[in-house]
């Protein structure tokens, strides 16, 4: 079982960064492909970034590519999404998810375990 919360959203406007974290509890959060993704309002859940467990690998949704970074650090429980260049339709809650699955996937289908979700809201 993992539990998963995040942190880190807000308000920003077009141009800013922000940082997202996921804090994880289970003692084999390590094992576990983490992903975010994100859902705007009247729109599906939509990939946005996942990690393998050794963060040795990663795959980006074409929209965010060069612009967010997933990372983690197994010691602390936690995985990160940098986001840089943030524009209006970046505009979405963000989830954090665990897959059991031992390969990147972006499949929502794929991943067991959810956070609640954080905010993030870019103004032009």
């Amino acid at each position: 079982q993992v539990q998963l919360v995040e942190s880190g959203g807000g308000l920003v406007q077009a141009g800013g960064s922000l940082r997202l974290s996921c804090a994880a509890s289970g003692r084999t959060f390590s094992m576990y492909v983490m992903g975010w993704f994100r859902q705007a309002p009247g729109k599906e859940r939509e990939f946005v970034a996942a990690i393998t467990w050794s963060g040795s690998n990663t795959d980006y949704a074409d929209s965010v590519k060069g612009r967010f970074t997933i990372s983690r650090d197994n010691a602390k429980n936690t995985v990160y999404l940098q986001m840089n260049s943030l524009k209006p339709e970046d505009t979405a809650v963000y989830y954090c998810a665990a897959s059991a699955r031992n390969w990147l996937t972006v499949s929502v289908y794929e991943y067991v375990y959810w956070g609640q979700g954080t905010q993030v809201t870019v103004s032009s």
